[in-house]
């Protein structure tokens, strides 16, 4: 079974309480200021329903070539540590993965874990014969936990 999905995982130190991160994480009205595929398309259509934060909130997109298509959904949210995400997108192409942000206590500060658990189907198959999902998303979580970093750091306490 475990040869059937892939998992992407990165994860950062923030000198900020894990309460701060976890509200940049369940809040997708504040994804705007660190997801890395934020500046992909300039044009970006978004949609938030549900919840404003936690379980329930979603956030529908729907871009350019390179931003796609899709929807976010958190159906766990543990305050202040966990924040599980259903997350689809319907193009370039369809696919349904899990979305975890992990945040722990560090010191002074968070660690926090953001792993995403996809089903290879059959275009991550043919993907991976020239490069790895890991490859391939694991520099944006990179990007992406920088830009939070920043974010919830440079939040005034």
């Amino acid at each position: 079974m475990a040869h059937d999905t892939y998992t992407v995982q990165r994860a950062a130190t923030i000198e900020a309480p894990p309460s701060r991160v976890y509200e940049h994480i369940a809040d997708f009205h504040n994804w705007t200021r660190w997801s890395p595929w934020e500046d992909l398309d300039p044009d970006l259509q978004r949609t938030y329903s549900g919840a404003s934060s936690g379980v329930g909130a979603a956030y529908a997109w729907s871009g350019n070539r390179k931003a796609g298509q899709g929807r976010m959904e958190i159906v766990e949210a543990t305050e202040p540590s966990t924040v599980r995400i259903d997350l689809q997108f319907e193009k370039p192409f369809k696919a349904r993965n899990d979305s975890v942000f992990t945040i722990e206590q560090s010191g002074t500060g968070s660690r926090v874990t953001w792993s995403l658990t996809g089903r290879k189907t059959l275009m991550t198959r043919v993907m991976g014969l020239f490069t790895s999902m890991d490859k391939m998303i694991g520099p944006d979580f990179e990007k992406g936990l920088a830009r939070l970093k920043t974010t919830a750091e440079g939040q005034s306490a």
